[in-house]
């Protein structure tokens, strides 16, 4: 029999490449995970690869399981149940490689064992592979590459959840410049990758992309029959960044002049892969049922898992984005956003909060952000690559605000700017080094 005590040893799987120590950073999901856990007898962490799931949850449980280890993924498959039930809090890593551990995870947790979990995945399993969701059973949560507060280069001060409260006294300054958002947008989220120097950060983010469309892909059930096609879709969609652009004028800019082009359904299930890995992170439309809203447009607004991811795909560097060429200062107002957006999930993750994105159907009125908690308030961001902010900047927020009335909570403009404050009109001006 398989000594247990091998089956919990770190393994050599696909991971960033990375040489050095690193400290350990601690994450919104850290608070989340206080709350909950071990209380909570099952809980599901989901993210791409790399984003420091298994760092996070392997600090809390007293038995690590590596799942992406064919013998221990073997031993477990074939062996006894106390391999989940050797210790009080387990933590399965990279379950999906083993999917039927879901419902043996379930029926413990029906059964009212004495062991909490923590599941950690790199992928949604393909459609068939459980037998059950687990609703009620077991809880999902998402993380994400850092925020720039988590990376601990901003000081933070102004939390979503006292926004979402309504009447927060806003003021602060930060000496946080431009240059420094743009150095972060470039850095990545991923924390080996921001733990690295600019040169090598390059090149692993290079590994990464890589790893994604020579091997993640094929692990998730997708066979890519041209790397360089899925590539250049890939970075088109990258250029999307922020944008409710549609999938066909994507698909147009990635294959421009090509007369063989790939089918809609090949660039479909393409993307679907990439979401099921969650390298696609779009932004859902928001379509209130307290108050409906007519005419909204309810296609998603694209993101990438991580800018920095969108800003290698398209070769921009810090350099280039702030060169002030044509088209760098456009590109970095959407990946100024993409960065802004990351960082207000990663704060609606601590507020149990959803993310959306609002644009009627006509164009008319769009507004980056939505933010609704569970008690159906609301928080209304702008992202403006900014530092002063006019009457032009908050024409929509106003207008949600005449919509809706109290439940809008709050508008909140995000800037780059050094100054926090709240205008006569009521929207709070924010420089984003100080949510958080």
């Amino acid at each position: 029999m398989l000594n247990r005590d091998l089956a919990f040893c770190s393994v050599e799987g696909f991971s960033l490449p990375y040489a050095g120590s690193m400290s350990y950073l601690r994450r919104a999901l850290d608070d989340v995970l206080d709350d909950i856990f071990p209380a909570a007898r099952a809980v599901a962490i989901d993210g791409a690869r790399a984003v420091g799931k298994t760092e996070t949850a392997q600090r809390r449980v007293r038995r690590v399981v590596r799942l992406d280890d064919p013998a221990v993924a073997a031993a477990v498959a074939t062996g006894p149940s106390e391999y989940l039930d050797g210790a009080p809090t387990v933590l399965l890593d990279e379950w999906q490689e083993l999917p039927e551990v879901w419902d043996r995870v379930r029926r413990r947790v029906d059964a009212r064992t004495d062991t909490s979990y923590l599941l950690t995945g790199s992928a949604t399993p393909r459609p068939g592979a459980t037998t059950h969701t687990g609703a009620g059973r077991i809880l999902r949560l998402h993380m994400r590459p850092m925020s720039i507060r988590e990376r601990q280069v901003v000081p933070g001060g102004v939390a979503l959840d006292h926004l979402l409260e309504g009447g927060e006294t806003v003021s602060g300054t930060t000496d946080i410049t431009l240059r420094t958002y743009v150095e972060e947008i470039c850095a990545s989220g991923l924390p080996e990758v921001h733990a690295a120097g600019s040169r090598l950060r390059r090149r692993l983010l290079d590994s990464y992309l890589t790893g994604i469309l020579d091997r993640e892909l094929l692990q998730a059930g997708t066979t890519v029959r041209h790397p360089e096609s899925l590539r250049a879709w890939l970075t088109s969609y990258a250029a999307a960044s922020s944008t409710t652009t549609t999938y066909t004028s994507i698909l147009n800019a990635a294959t421009a002049g090509d007369t063989d082009k790939p089918a809609r359904n090949t660039t479909a299930a393409y993307r679907d892969a990439l979401t099921q890995i969650w390298i696609l992170d779009p932004v859902p439309a928001w379509l209130p049922a307290l108050t409906p809203l007519p005419r909204l447009k309810v296609g998603p607004k694209h993101q990438l898992a991580d800018p920095a991811l969108a800003a290698r795909l398209l070769g921009a560097t810090s350099a280039t984005l702030l060169s002030g060429a044509p088209g760098a200062g456009e590109l970095l107002g959407q990946l100024f956003e993409s960065l802004a957006t990351l960082s207000v999930r990663t704060e609606a993750l601590r507020a149990d909060a959803r993310v959306m994105h609002l644009r009627t159907r006509d164009g008319g009125h769009e507004i980056d952000l939505i933010v609704e908690d569970p008690h159906g308030r609301v928080v209304a961001f702008e992202v403006k690559l900014t530092q002063a902010v006019n009457d032009k900047d908050v024409r929509h927020l106003l207008w949600l605000k005449r919509r809706i009335g109290d439940r809008l909570s709050e508008m909140v403009v995000i800037t780059a700017g050094p100054y926090a404050h709240r205008r006569p009109d009521g929207v709070i001006v924010l420089p984003l080094a100080l949510l958080g």
